[in-house]
């Protein structure tokens, strides 16, 4: 076995943000390296995820997952190479997914990694594309939002991680029109010439009401959720009879320091009969194994396209994050350490 290195570097969370997180509420700190214990593995990151859902957990609140502890390494998906092991069916070499991210080495229980193959795909995409991103777009949409052939959708945060892979899986399923608002021209661009969707705007450029309307003349059946606020709000007024809506993410408000309110417009949910449902990816890793197989075709046939925005080096890992916060990716917001 080489030599294991004599510390590693990690990101600590230091100070609940107050609105918009700025880089001294975060420290990158030096600790010790070890040999791992029984049933555990020591990986050398590779890469590691930044999400926006990361922002709810430096708020000191009760939600799905328990908040980023002060003074503590952060967590998130990461994918790395085995340097050391001390569990069986993990060896030297192996490359895993796991859920200590934000850190150069990580000491993982071995029941919380999983082997994934180089070879399948790039390791960035079992991040994104093949991993929780991927799966969130895949049950958010077959399942929670009931899609079926035919169905319009509509796509907020489209050239999001999540958001991208949503619009491009209903048009590969059979949806009578896909559209999707991004934050810049050149997103709207990407969206409609290269991932197929058949409408896009840029929300910046005036109400998002009336772009949806005019996008969607005769309305949506299926609306993706990613930003919330005036999009919700847009989406109700533009949903058919018995439409769906599944809200993934409200980026819109997560920085946010006074309650902001909600649609004006709920009462037609009511005349609509519309099913608004959150999605937790977590409640749905009974479809992984179809999710993979499905998904892995699409893209080996090239019929689902995926980007991924990189930044280099551990010590730019806020900056990734105050980035896409920010919207400066396109695709899949990814650290490589």
């Amino acid at each position: 076995m080489s030599a294991l290195p004599a510390s590693s570097r990690e990101w600590h969370l230091v100070a609940r943000p107050h609105g918009w997180p700025v880089p001294a509420d975060f420290a990158l700190r030096e600790t010790p390296v070890a040999e791992p214990a029984e049933g555990r593995i020591l990986v050398r990151s590779l890469h590691f995820s930044v999400d926006p859902y990361m922002r709810g957990r430096m708020n000191d609140v009760k939600s799905y997952v328990p908040p980023f502890k002060l003074d503590h390494p952060m967590d998130g998906g990461a994918v790395g190479e085995v340097v050391a092991s001390n569990a069986e069916g993990f060896a030297v070499g192996d490359h895993v997914l796991h859920g200590l991210g934000w850190r150069e080495y990580a000491d993982v229980p071995a029941k919380h990694a999983t082997r994934v193959d180089p070879d399948l795909a790039p390791l960035s995409a079992y991040l994104g594309v093949l991993g929780m991103t991927g799966l969130t777009a895949y049950a958010g949409l077959f399942e929670v939002a009931s899609f079926k052939e035919g169905d319009a959708v509509f796509v907020s945060g489209a050239a999001g991680a999540v958001g991208s892979q949503v619009g491009q899986m209903a048009r590969i399923k059979g949806a009578s029109r896909v559209i999707g608002s991004a934050g810049s021209d050149e997103k709207v661009k990407w969206l409609v010439e290269e991932l197929g969707f058949d409408a896009a705007f840029n929300y910046k450029n005036g109400p998002v009401k009336d772009q949806l309307r005019e996008a969607a003349p005769d309305g949506i059946d299926v609306y993706f959720d990613n930003v919330g606020g005036d999009h919700l709000e847009a989406a109700i007024s533009s949903l058919n009879v018995h439409g769906r809506a599944t809200i993934c993410g409200m980026i819109a408000q997560y920085n946010d320091t006074e309650p902001v309110p909600g649609p004006r417009n709920m009462a037609q949910i009511i005349g609509k009969r519309l099913r608004l449902q959150g999605v937790l990816v977590g409640d749905h890793y009974d479809l992984q194994e179809q999710f993979v197989r499905e998904v892995g075709g699409w893209l080996a046939a090239g019929e689902l396209k995926h980007r991924e925005t990189f930044v280099e080096g551990i010590e730019n890992g806020v900056d990734a994050f105050l980035g896409l916060l920010r919207g400066d990716n396109t695709g899949k917001m990814i650290v490589s350490v």
